[in-house]
């Protein structure tokens, strides 16, 4: 059975980049996302930011890593979102399959042809199509700071689910 430790998030940006500020697409690294970590991610934004605004783009990997078996119909969602509200996450699929990715130029610019919605229950999650050992999906993430916004701790949890052989 595929446990959820099997099912592991990786930075992009190359195979040994361990730097989340380039995790801006391309290959899948081999470096973990870190959970419970502050900036794990995205870095802090500026008071310019703040001020007059910003989105900001990661891509990330779902892979399976479980040795024999295939997950089934896996989705991602968005199972809590930032506790702000003048700050939103967003994901959508890479277009391609597997790594590498599109990559971005920095971290301001949008990939071409996702299409971003924060589906917040696994019904409404984006189908990552059944991952065989070892398989990956990309996933991008939009993070926008509206005009405005007091300093927040900003948090959001991602989850993966799908079906597995007994």
């Amino acid at each position: 059975m595929i446990e959820s430790t099997d099912i592991k998030k990786y930075l992009s940006g190359g195979a040994a980049n361990s730097d989340p500020n380039a995790s801006l697409g391309g290959v899948i690294s081999s470096v973990e996302v870190v959970d419970n970590t502050v900036n794990n991610l995205f870095s802090l934004a500026s008071a310019a930011e703040a001020e007059v605004g910003s989105t900001k783009y990661r891509a990330i990997f779902i892979k399976n890593t479980h040795a024999t078996l295939t997950l089934t119909d896996p989705k991602v969602w968005i199972s809590t979102n930032t506790p702000s509200a003048d700050t939103t996450v967003e994901i959508a699929l890479a277009d391609e399959t597997g790594s590498p990715i599109e990559t971005i130029v920095n971290e301001d610019t949008a990939p071409d042809g996702p299409v971003f919605s924060a589906p917040a229950s696994f019904a409404a999650g984006l189908s990552l199509g059944s991952l065989a050992p070892g398989e990956t999906k990309g996933i991008w993430i939009k993070w926008t700071i509206d005009a405005d916004t007091v300093a927040v701790s900003d948090t959001v949890i991602l989850s993966v689910s799908g079906e597995t052989e007994a």
